[in-house]
């Protein structure tokens, strides 16, 4: 991307392209470099995994660049090389994703190798086996990393009996038995033009990519069939769950109930996670946790606008003999600004970062796809670059004040801590 361009300038440049079937892509043009980058998503995710087999998608995702069409494992990775095109799926917790890099000139092939993919995936007993062991050796690794089994424990107990309370890169029990059937199944059921969201950055016209967009995507079925996931708030707010393990540090996790993305307080809600501990040097949790006490490395928090399921989190990692400590920090800071709101240096130094910080998200041409896919996700709308960094000045300190005490609460949090906390 030019680094001359503005969000404002690259938001009116936003382009509605519309395929012959109609299927629709946001595209912004862009000569700068001679290079395409793509993002799209679908409605789906591990939220979706058979209930007896979570880690079904992200098994899936893990797959589908693994052969395709006429091509096996290897022929189709020799052929990604010899076109240097970058091709990769991801499952999140709501959705399926995919992304494409090309350079321009090897448009035909990329966008042809992407459709394969999508649509042809072969699911091979070598790749599915190989796929199968890589995963199940993250898990062992994951079952011994105390951050893991903290973040783990924190959502099976806060969302249990929710497919959001199902780990979603599975378990070692749950891996060894999906199917190549059971992952069919579940392409079958999500890959559909339906819920489908594309984003298309770089040197290609609307007239090029609308075909594209025909011969990528023309074949998916028209629906989905999604399962219905209820709404639902954490479970367990107000108590802590302590899981023993001889390790001289305590990793810590809380959180609790937050705000969905589509809520008129969600900007608002953004610039109090910045001051609480969102803005890492600037935050308050950073300052009080780490600069005066010295308790922590690292400490922060951050909102996880979930579809079904929204929160705000936060977690560090300490020694076990000041754990206590930490948390009653953390808590009180959490109840400090639920109660009063932020200051006013502390809401104007959050703004100004915000305002300022925005344009990198959207300094190169993959950020940018991926950032016009999150935005079509969410139906911000197309003039949401122009409006966003408006939303965040307009921000008040009664603004603040008001979305703390609906954000926080009385304060209370759903707390793992994984160690052998001292005085807890």
């Amino acid at each position: 991307m030019n680094d001359a361009s503005t969000t404002a300038s690259l938001a009116s440049r936003i382009q509605l392209v519309r395929s012959s079937s109609g299927i629709e892509a946001w595209l912004i043009e862009d000569y700068t470099v001679p290079l395409i980058a793509m993002e799209m998503a679908m409605l789906g995710g591990s939220s979706q995994d058979p209930a007896t087999k979570p880690g079904t998608a992200t098994f899936l995702a893990g797959l589908l660049d693994e052969g395709a069409g006429p091509y096996d494992s290897t022929a189709f990775h020799d052929r990604l090389d010899d076109y240097a095109i970058e091709l990769g799926f991801s499952a999140s917790r709501d959705q399926i994703s995919g992304q494409l890099r090309t350079l321009a000139r090897h448009r035909d092939e990329a966008f042809d190798m992407f459709r394969l993919a999508l649509n042809e995936s072969r699911l091979d007993e070598e790749p599915i086996e190989r796929v199968r062991a890589q995963l199940t050796a993250s898990l062992r690794h994951e079952a011994n990393d105390p951050d893991a089994m903290a973040n783990r424990e924190w959502f099976a107990t806060a969302f249990a009996g929710h497919p959001y309370g199902r780990p979603s890169k599975g378990t070692l029990e749950s891996l060894p038995t999906i199917t190549r059937d059971d992952l069919i199944a579940y392409r079958t059921k999500i890959f559909a033009r339906e819920t489908l969201k594309i984003s298309v950055v770089g040197a290609i016209d609307a007239t090029t990519l609308a075909n594209e967009l025909e011969h990528v995507f023309g074949a998916l079925p028209a629906k989905a069939s999604l399962s219905e996931i209820p709404m639902a708030k954490p479970n367990a707010v107000g108590t802590r769950k302590i899981i023993d393990l001889d390790i001289p540090q305590s990793s810590i996790r809380f959180g609790a109930a937050g705000l969905l993305q589509s809520d008129p307080d969600f900007v608002t809600a953004s610039v109090l996670n910045h001051i609480l501990g969102g803005g890492v040097f600037s935050s308050r949790l950073f300052r009080e946790v780490r600069e005066k006490r010295g308790l922590a490395y690292s400490v922060s928090s951050q909102l996880a606008a979930f579809d079904h399921g929204p929160l705000h989190m936060g977690g560090t990692s300490t020694k076990n003999e000041r754990a206590a400590e930490s948390l009653s920090i953390i808590e009180s800071e959490i109840a400090s600004l639920a109660k009063d709101g932020p200051n006013d240096e502390e809401l104007d130094i959050a703004k100004k970062y915000l305002i300022g910080s925005y344009p990198l998200r959207f300094d190169t041409s993959t950020k940018l796809a991926g950032q016009l896919t999150h935005m079509q996700v969410e139906d911000l709308g197309r003039d949401y670059m122009d409006r966003r960094n408006g939303l965040v000045a307009a921000v008040t300190r009664d603004d603040a004040a008001r979305v703390a005490k609906r954000l926080y609460g009385d304060g209370k949090l759903f707390v793992t801590v994984v160690g052998r906390p001292e005085g807890m």
